[in-house]
């Protein structure tokens, strides 16, 4: 809504608004849009983030004075990440102690309006009504009920297909002017960078959704199994929408190896067209397709890492309380250990010989001085077998004791304190990212790429990772040798046979089908 409350809530609280109002908006703009938007960096660690800032403070300050943003880049970087600014965000990478800077969605939105604030020397027009009208008969076949009503579409369309073919045939070529050309490309560019900004906002969405679960988790006061399934049903709402279920389809588009190869060949062809060549474009449109995969693959280890959270989140809670169980279990048992000597029965024994009235006056006196046990409810609650968790029995292993045949000397012990620890992971990724501009590399291409860093360990755990990807290739025919310097600075080599990791073949579109 536009109404007159609804601005000035935007104009007081929303992070776009404010760098549109800030003093120094220009500097803040000019300099985010160099880092991060123009080379399309997501991400920046601090000192480098901050060396480049001041940098560009002296640039602005050879034209603007000495004396014009006198404090240090560090501190102008913490400023516009702080609460009330919100221009980027301030967090920790796993496995590190330096902050990283990041790009919100509301400061990329700011300054995608600043940019088309510009003259633009080319404003086309034609190519956005043709998506038009491509969308709305998209919708209108998509949407048809009538097998008749398709078929004669469908016929129709083969007729105008059938005579453009005879009018190829005959030579009478219908091509493009430099003006359609330059239309058309500049619309695709567009395009092709509001992707980028869609990731961001997507990322920020889910960890909304995180934030607003920890709230929940914090606030609930009722069992822990209908507090997992809101949890857990609010996530599967999320995939569920709209918004979930077009990145799902986008996703899998976009991991389509046949797609991603006619992406690239229709990329490169259309940047070889002269009227193209003349607007100057930018070559990193040639591999946006890679940055879309780096985005998406961003976005999804965010969301893994807010699951993980979430988890420990969860355990710390039942730690919690567990903690509390047991401190009024210790409570119930001081109490009992109070009270054992004036148990009902003792105070019987001890007053046998009593007459029966002054016994039935002192235990009615008992009873309303000293209660030996209090209830909170009526009735129990009902805590159904159906509801526990099923037993997992322990991993129980067994233990071959072995006598040495001969030799009882003693055995150094050094070794058992100079294992390598080589990350099995960090090598599949590695794996991955090679073979995302080409269908397959040999393990010695990789260990040229990548030299090994832990010797004949590493190396190992490569044939492993091999051994266990059914698309991997062991050629004994032929061999192929690896070297590295191990860490006595000796040389060594190593003769095996010939391994080849393949990219993972996907299935390809359906005909006809267009990208979203």
């Amino acid at each position: 809504m536009m109404d007159y409350r609804t601005l000035e809530t935007l104009r007081r609280a929303h992070p776009a608004w404010r760098l549109l109002a800030a003093d120094h908006a220009p500097l803040i703009a000019s300099f985010l849009h160099q880092c991060f938007i123009r080379p399309n960096i997501r991400t920046w660690p601090r000192r480098e983030l901050a060396a480049r800032l001041e940098d560009h403070l002296d640039h602005v300050r050879q034209q603007l004075g000495d004396d014009a943003f006198p404090k240090p880049a560090a501190d102008y970087l913490d400023g516009w990440a702080s609460d009330d600014r919100a221009w980027l965000r301030k967090y920790y990478p796993a496995n590190t102690d330096e902050p990283h800077y990041d790009l919100t969605p509301a400061t990329e939105k700011a300054i995608d309006w600043l940019v088309g604030l510009g003259r633009r020397p080319f404003v086309g027009t034609e190519s956005r009504l043709l998506i038009v009208f491509e969308l709305l008969r998209q919708l209108t076949e998509g949407t048809e009920v009538d097998p008749e009503a398709r078929i004669a579409e469908l016929e129709k369309r083969r007729a105008q297909i059938e005579a453009e073919i005879r009018h190829v045939r005959q030579g009478r070529l219908a091509l493009m002017d430099a003006t359609q050309v330059k239309d058309r490309f500049l619309q695709m560019a567009s395009m092709a960078r509001g992707i980028l900004a869609d990731f961001r906002q997507v990322e920020e969405n889910f960890r909304e959704l995180d934030r607003a679960v920890r709230a929940r988790i914090a606030s609930w006061e009722g069992g822990k199994g209908a507090l997992l399934e809101e949890v857990f049903g609010r996530r599967d709402a999320i995939a569920d929408s709209d918004q979930g279920r077009s990145f799902r389809a986008f996703w899998d588009l976009l991991m389509s190896e046949a797609r991603l190869e006619e992406l690239s060949s229709l990329l490169h062809a259309v940047f070889a067209l002269g009227p193209v060549q003349e607007l100057a474009p930018d070559r990193r449109l040639l591999r946006i397709h890679y940055d879309w995969l780096e985005a998406g693959e961003v976005t999804q280890r965010t969301v893994a890492r807010l699951s993980e959270q979430l988890r420990r989140y969860l355990d710390d809670r039942a730690w919690l309380e567990n903690r509390r169980i047991m401190h009024l279990i210790r409570e119930v048992e001081q109490h009992a250990l109070a009270i054992r000597d004036r148990s009902p029965g003792g105070a019987l024994r001890a007053n046998e010989q009593n007459e029966q009235k002054a016994l039935k006056n002192q235990l009615s006196s008992s009873s309303r001085s000293d209660a030996l046990m209090e209830i909170d409810e009526p009735a129990p609650d009902v805590d159904l077998a159906m509801d526990r968790p099923l037993f997992s029995p322990p991993f129980q292993p067994r233990l071959t004791a072995q006598l040495p045949v001969e030799g009882g000397g003693d055995v150094p012990a050094d070794a058992l304190f100079e294992h390598v620890c080589v990350d099995k992971g960090r090598l599949a990724a590695r794996i991955r990212r090679a073979l995302q501009t080409r269908r397959q590399i040999s393990l010695a291409e990789l260990v040229e790429t990548h030299p090994l860093e832990h010797g004949l360990a590493e190396l190992v755990v490569y044939l492993c990772l091999a051994a266990e990807d059914p698309r991997a290739l062991f050629d004994d025919a032929r061999t192929q040798t690896l070297a590295w310097t191990d860490e006595t600075g000796r040389r060594r080599r190593a003769t095996l046979p010939l391994v080849i990791f393949n990219r993972p073949a996907r299935a390809a579109a359906a005909p006809g089908t267009t990208p979203p």
